[in-house]
Parts: structure tokens; C-alpha cells; sequence
């Protein structure tokens, strides 16, 4: 299934990425900058949003007003392999003067099989994430994020995040973006049973509660830019450094290039790496996500 997924989702990204470059030689430039410069990741049915998996920064806009975007993806296949993966994400902005809100959701499922075997779901998370912003100096912003998520695969019945900080942008306008952000995180999770029963087979010594709370220092730094009319990349790195145990660091690399198809449809090709430096026992510690999607925006 990946396979598939990640030869796919590339073809798909060489060509948007040339069809772009062409129309920006022969077409006059559409306005298509502005609007959030949070990390938007496509899927392969596995759209991330939230936290440890989506760094979402309440970027500076050069106007005040709304925006949004809605986006889906997918694959279907058939024959010697059986694949089905679907996603659908949406995300929305409101800027009044020194004040933001943002707000964004996502579901994910995912199945595949072999031939002659019975289908088995692969993918299924539902998240969703709230922020608000306060522009209280020139390049400074205070926020306040709040964050859930329910994954079956992650061994997770609820994750929340809760999230206060700071801002600090070093560029900033609707082409060019670069800033940081550091503040305190407070996860809770409440943990599958079946997650907690392969842990304790896996290691029958451990401590592993069904329900968990973690304090930590986070760290973000975000970049975007709008390399012409039409293509836009986005990166940005997460941080987490949990007070107690302190070995229980995480990261989280998001990247996007996404290219404009007319002005409000884009195709985006995403990129996703997360590290968890102490896992339960069973579970791998880094995960990658290669994916394309088709987003729509409005204003």
C-alpha cells in the first residue's frame, strides 16, 4: 500500500509542480498569497492537525478579514493488492484588528489487503484544533491553542493539548514568513485498552495507566514562502521536552509544497516526519507521511 501511495502521490507532484512553472511563463499572476501560514498536511489518509503531529502557527495577516481552505484525498486501488485510503480536512481564520481566531478539523480512514485475504483498516483518526491569537506588539504575538485527537493506531481514545505561548516573528508579510514560538504544553491522554494489553505482553515489568498527564516545554520554527504566483512552500519543526521523564522527547518535521491550480483550487504535496524518543513497547518510534491532496480556498 505505501508503495503505491508514495509513487502515486510523486508523479502527481512532478507534474503539478511543472504545469505550474509553465503557466507562470505564459499567464499574467493571479493574487494567490495571504491567509494562514499554518501547516497544512495532506494525507494519504492520514491528515495531521493536531499538536505533535501539526505545528500550527496563528500567522500575522496583512489584512484583516476571513479565510479558509477545505481539502481532499485519496486512492483506490484493486486487483493483486486492494488499497483504500481517504481524508477530508478544512481549516478557517478570523482576523479583527489585534485579535485571530483559527480553528481546524480532519478525519482519516485507511484499508487495504491481498488478495484472497480479508480487508483490515489501516487508518482511522478523527482531530481537531482551536487558536487564538493576540497581536500585542510589532512582530509579537500571546496564543492559546487548545488540541484532540482520537487514533486507533496510536493506541489513543482522546489525546489533549493544551498549549499557551508566544510569538515572535522575524519576517512577515503575505509572500515571506519566518518566526518562532516557545511555550508550555499539557497533554492527557486516555489510552486504548488493546494498546495497553500489547504493552504489557511486550514488557510485563512496566507501568502503563490507562489515563496519562505530561508537562513540557515546546519549541516551534516556522518558515513560508511564496515562491512565485503559483507555488508556495511551507516548513516547520516542533519541539517537545517534557519536564518528567525528561527522555520522553518528541519531534515533528511538517513540509508542503503546494501549487496553485486556479485561484481557489491548489494541489498540495505534503511531507511528514515524527520522532517519539520513548514509545510504548510495541510501538515504533518515527513515523513518515508522503501525500497529495486537492484543496480548495475561500476568503
Amino acid at each position: 500500500m505505501s508503495a503505491t501511495i508514495y509513487l502515486r502521490g510523486s508523479i502527481v507532484a512532478v507534474l503539478s509542480l511543472l504545469a505550474a512553472t509553465a503557466r507562470a511563463q505564459t499567464a499574467p499572476p493571479p493574487n494567490t498569497a495571504g491567509g494562514s501560514a499554518a501547516q497544512a498536511t495532506a494525507s494519504k489518509g492520514s491528515t495531521d492537525i493536531v499538536k505533535d503531529q501539526f505545528a500550527a502557527a496563528g500567522a500575522r495577516d496583512q489584512k484583516d478579514g476571513m479565510a479558509g481552505n477545505v481539502q481532499a484525498g485519496g486512492i483506490l486501488t484493486s486487483g493483486n493488492s486492494r488499497a483504500l485510503a481517504a481524508t477530508i480536512a478544512g481549516q478557517y481564520r478570523y482576523r479583527q484588528d489585534i485579535h485571530q481566531i483559527s480553528a481546524a478539523a480532519a478525519g482519516n480512514y485507511g484499508e487495504a489487503a491481498k488478495t484472497g485475504e480479508a480487508v483490515a483498516q489501516t487508518v482511522g483518526n478523527v482531530q481537531g484544533l482551536v487558536r487564538y491569537d493576540l497581536f500585542f506588539a510589532e512582530h509579537w504575538s500571546a496564543f492559546l491553542q487548545v488540541g484532540a485527537r482520537r487514533d486507533r493506531f496510536q493506541g489513543l481514545d482522546l489525546r489533549l493539548n493544551i498549549d499557551p505561548g508566544v510569538s515572535y516573528y522575524f519576517l512577515e508579510d503575505q509572500k515571506h514568513r519566518f518566526w518562532v514560538e516557545a511555550g508550555y504544553d499539557f497533554q492527557y491522554d486516555i489510552r486504548r485498552t488493546e494498546q495497553l494489553a500489547d504493552a504489557k505482553l511486550a514488557d510485563p515489568t512496566g507501568d502503563y495507566p490507562r489515563t496519562k498527564g505530561r508537562h513540557s516545554g515546546r519549541l516551534f520554527v516556522g518558515y513560508d514562502n511564496q515562491l512565485n504566483a503559483f507555488v508556495n512552500f511551507t516548513t516547520g519543526v516542533e519541539y517537545l521536552q517534557p519536564f518528567d521523564p525528561t527522555r520522553a522527547w518528541r519531534l515533528t518535521w511538517n513540509n508542503q509544497l503546494k501549487s496553485a491550480i486556479s485561484d481557489q483550487f491548489s494541489l498540495a504535496t505534503t511531507f511528514t516526519l515524527r520522532y517519539d524518543h520513548d514509545p510504548l513497547p510495541g510501538v515504533k518510534d518515527t513515523d513518515t507521511i508522503t501525500s497529495v491532496a486537492i484543496i480548495y480556498t475561500f476568503k
